[in-house]
């Protein structure tokens, strides 16, 4: 069984014992989420698409934890102009696991 759901504006397609990297959410490493905003729920037989949301379906996860990845080093250059610019980004994350899916 699969579902694609929506968290903090982004869409991921989710199977159970997938693990995630979404967006930096507020809850503690170890909690379960539950997540309503469900989209789409399918499995071999059948697919269920939401308007926007598909009623009654929820998907359940752990986090795992909070990180942030390596930085990204990103700049612009102009030739013979003595202009350079440099800078680093890094986005905090959160990582979870997809503990099932009711649909």
């Amino acid at each position: 069984m699969f579902a694609v759901i929506k968290v903090a504006g982004f869409q991921y397609r989710v199977e159970k014992d997938q693990v995630l990297r979404v967006p930096r959410l507020e809850a503690e490493e170890g909690a379960t989420l539950t997540l309503d905003e469900v989209l789409l729920v399918g499995d071999d037989a059948s697919t269920r698409v939401g308007t926007p949301t598909v009623e009654g379906a929820t998907v359940s996860a752990r986090i795992v934890e909070h990180a942030r990845p390596p930085k990204l080093v990103a700049g612009k250059f102009k030739r013979r102009r003595k202009y350079r610019r440099r800078w680093g980004h890094r986005q905090d994350y959160t990582e979870i696991r997809i503990a099932d899916i009711q649909g």
